[in-house]
Formats: C-alpha cells, sequence, structure tokens
C-alpha cells in the first residue's frame, strides 16, 4: 500500500497556506491525525446527516473525575476509533486526570495501517466544574 490511500484534502482548522495563497492541506498522516482530532471533537448527533459520527466522551461532561469516568472514556473513545478510522490500528488509550481534577488528558497510540508507523495523540477532555 502506498501513502496515497491516506488521503489528501483541506487541512483542520480550515486555514489559507500562506506561501500559495490556496486552502492549507493535509496529506498522508498529518490527514490521519486531524481525522482523529475531528471524531474526538465531534459529539455524536452533532454532525448533520451522520448521527452516529463522533465520539461519546461529550455524555460524560457532567460525569465525577474516577477511575469509572476513566473507564467511559477509554471506551469511549476506542469504540469512536474503530468504528470511524479505517487508516489506523488503536494499540493503547490511556486517561491520565489533570490535577485540577477538570480536566483529562487522553492518550492515544495508534499505528496507521498502510506505513505500520506509530503515533502518538494527546487530546484534552474537560469535565464540567463542580460536578460532584
Amino acid at each position: 500500500m502506498t501513502k496515497a490511500f491516506l488521503g489528501v484534502g483541506w487541512g483542520f482548522p480550515i486555514e489559507i497556506d500562506k506561501s500559495s495563497g490556496a486552502v492549507a492541506i493535509a496529506q498522508y498522516e498529518e490527514s490521519v491525525r486531524q481525522s482523529i482530532w475531528i471524531i474526538l471533537g465531534t459529539s455524536k448527533g452533532e454532525r448533520v446527516m451522520r448521527p452516529d459520527f463522533g465520539c461519546g466522551i461529550y455524555d460524560l461532561v457532567f460525569e465525577v473525575n474516577s477511575a469509572a469516568t476513566s473507564g467511559k472514556v477509554v471506551q469511549a473513545v476506542r469504540d469512536a476509533l474503530l468504528m470511524q478510522e479505517p487508516r489506523i490500528d488503536v494499540r493503547d488509550v490511556h486517561v491520565e486526570p489533570q490535577d485540577s481534577g477538570e480536566t483529562l488528558l487522553i492518550h492515544i497510540e495508534y499505528e496507521v495501517r498502510a506505513t505500520n508507523n506509530v503515533f502518538n495523540l494527546v487530546y484534552p477532555f474537560y469535565l464540567e466544574r463542580n460536578a460532584a
């Protein structure tokens, strides 16, 4: 398989490339990384005509920061990436609570299938203040 399978398209967030004046492009592994970011940043039901697109972590915004909540976040992230990003294999997902108790850092280790390259991504997830 070649890198062309990974795709080329508009970058996210959409911006203008200063050197060419055209829309900035994301390609190959960067396209995959941005796709994961979009999946995690979209709540289920938020996208028109695609009610199953997105990640279920936003159903957990008002949960108490606990081991049970961390487990639910891990499962929601794994499920979302398994269903919506066929270009990767998820190797590991773990959650690290921050000192404030309001932020969870979601660490994702994934392998791009076409190249067998392994990458890490850290996604911050914010719990609602005073949820306890």
